[in-house]
Formats: structure tokens, C-alpha cells, sequence
């Protein structure tokens, strides 16, 4: 123990995968690296400022690229639609960096089970099992925080704001109320405290599922699959509200009887953003709106020339 003072800080590396040396700067602070204070803040502006440039990045690649433009003459596609969705991710994060940086202040001080090296993980080929493991964990429990945020009771409070996006861009994939978007990304940061993850596995799967989120919005319907919850399962989640919980996979809501199969229509390119198929879903999803939310207090696009 030194004489005056408290010891210096020794800088370790969090794994023996990647090395980078910090910065001089990173010295400067008048609170040391292992000050509880300046982890927490370190991490909400690295939650915050990643999650940004993921959202940025990823849903404009999307919008680019893959979005069907034709959407913007959906009848239930609102008005300036991607500038309120953009609005509303952009006010929802800062909230939810918040909220989630106290899971890794608690994971980088050592209370979660992460490791580094395959040496350290609790048998043999636990790696190789460790990501479909978690895809499993997080879409069973994220199924029924899902269906839990349509409870009457809660959904017009924290779910609604997302349900606004009748027809989302790949802009709304971000777009929640704070608790909301908070709540179902729970089950991701309590898995390393239940169970091993190695942390390379951990930061990519961070990454992935900010590109999922994206993907299920984009309205790109490639994955007519039975088990793969997809952008076209998810689209029938937000056209007709009470299906398709489901984060990853359509299991729970087979098991749980709230699976809804995705219109063939959406399938065909020339059926997909045809008026007779928007025309069904429209009046479909008037009957539910009105036993869900009471009378559609959206504003809908006139001339359908908006952006």
C-alpha cells in the first residue's frame, strides 16, 4: 500500500483477445478508472453514443437499400412518419442508456459471470453452445414481456408510442417509449449474470441484436420460414397487434396460441403494395384498433407526398 495516498491504478486489459493501449488522456480525469462514478458514466455515453450510430447507420442503410419506398402511400403510413420516428428513438435513448448502464457498471466490477479465454469457460465446447443458448434465454423471456406490454393495463402508457408505426420504416425499429425499450432488453444483460459469456461473444451479440431490431422493421419479407421471426411476422405484429410477440423466433407464440402466419401477398412483389392487399389490411386492423386502442387518434398522410 503506498504511503500517500491511495495506490496507483495498474491498467489490466478486459481480454487477452484485443489489446489497446489507453490513451494518455484517459489519466486526466480527477476520478480514477475504477471510480464506480466515472464507470457509470463512461458507459451511459457509450451505450448512448453506440446506440446512435448503430441506429443511424444500420436504418439508413436499410431505408437506402432495402425499404420498399412504395410504403409511403400505405393508407396507414402517417404523415412526416420517419421524422417522428426518428424523434421519438432519439428522445427514448438517452432514458434507456440510463437504465442500462448499471448493468455493465456491475458486469466491468466483476458481479457477472463473463470470461475471456476458452481455458476459463465451465466445460468443453461451452463457446459453440453459448450464442444459440442465449438467442433461446432472451427470445422466451422477451416473448412474454412482450405480450405483457399489451396488457390493457400498461400497453397505452409504455407500448403504444411503438404501435404507432402502423407500417414501420427501418427508423421505428428504435422508436419506444424509454420503459419500453428498456424492459425488453433486460433479459440480454441478466443472461451473463445467470450464466457464462465469453465477452468478445457478448459485445457481438450487443451489436447483433441492434441489427435485428432493425431488420424485423425493414419491411423486407425474405424469411417465409415456420420458426424465423422475421420482418414479415413482426409487420403482421404491428398490422394486427395482438401476434407475433416474438423476438427471434415464432416458438412461444405457437406455444403460447399467438402465432399468425404472414399473408402470402407479402411474398409477391406484385401483390406485396398492392391496393387490394392494403385495402384488406386496413380494415382488418380498423376492427382491433377499436377494441384495443378506442378511436385512431393518428394523423394520416392527404396526398401521401410527405419527405
Amino acid at each position: 500500500m503506498a504511503l500517500f495516498g491511495p495506490e496507483p491504478y495498474v491498467y489490466e486489459q478486459a481480454t487477452q483477445m484485443l489489446y489497446l493501449e489507453p490513451s494518455k488522456y484517459a489519466y486526466l480525469s480527477a476520478w480514477p478508472r475504477n471510480n464506480i462514478y466515472r464507470q457509470f458514466t463512461s458507459f451511459f455515453l457509450i451505450t448512448w453514443l453506440f446506440g446512435l450510430l448503430v441506429y443511424f447507420l444500420v436504418a439508413t442503410l436499410s431505408f437506402i437499400f432495402i425499404w420498399d419506398k412504395t410504403t409511403y402511400n400505405h393508407p396507414k403510413f402517417l404523415k412526416n412518419q420517419i421524422g417522428m420516428e426518428i424523434r421519438q428513438a432519439m428522445s427514448a435513448m438517452p432514458p434507456m442508456s440510463l437504465l442500462t448502464a448499471p448493468f455493465f457498471v456491475l458486469e466491468v466490477r466483476g458481479y457477472a459471470k463473463l470470461y475471456d479465454t476458452t481455458a476459463e469457460e465451465p466445460f468443453p465446447y461451452y463457446s459453440l453452445i453459448q450464442i444459440p443458448f442465449f438467442i433461446c434465454f432472451t427470445d422466451f423471456f422477451i416473448y412474454w414481456i412482450h405480450r405483457g406490454l399489451h396488457h390493457p393495463r400498461v400497453y397505452k402508457t409504455l407500448h403504444k408510442p411503438h404501435h404507432k408505426w402502423i407500417m414501420p420504416s427501418p427508423y421505428a425499429s428504435h422508436a419506444f417509449h424509454p420503459l419500453d425499450g428498456w424492459s425488453q432488453s433486460v433479459p440480454y444483460h441478466v443472461f451473463p449474470f445467470i450464466f457464462p459469456l465469453q465477452k468478445l461473444a457478448y459485445v457481438f451479440l450487443f451489436g447483433f441484436i441492434n441489427l435485428w431490431t432493425v431488420f424485423i422493421h425493414d419491411g423486407e419479407y425474405v424469411a417465409n420460414s415456420p420458426i424465423v421471426n422475421g420482418a414479415a411476422c413482426h409487420t403482421m405484429h404491428h398490422l394486427y397487434f395482438n401476434y407475433n410477440y416474438g423476438q427471434f423466433t415464432t416458438l412461444w407464440d405457437r406455444l403460447g396460441g399467438s402465432y399468425r402466419k404472414p399473408n402470402e401477398e407479402l411474398f409477391r412483389r406484385e401483390t406485396k403494395m398492392g391496393d387490394k392487399e392494403w385495402k384488406r389490411q386496413a380494415k382488418e386492423m380498423e376492427s382491433i384498433l377499436k377494441v384495443v386502442e378506442g378511436e385512431d387518434d393518428r394523423s394520416y398522410s392527404s396526398d401521401k407526398k410527405n419527405l
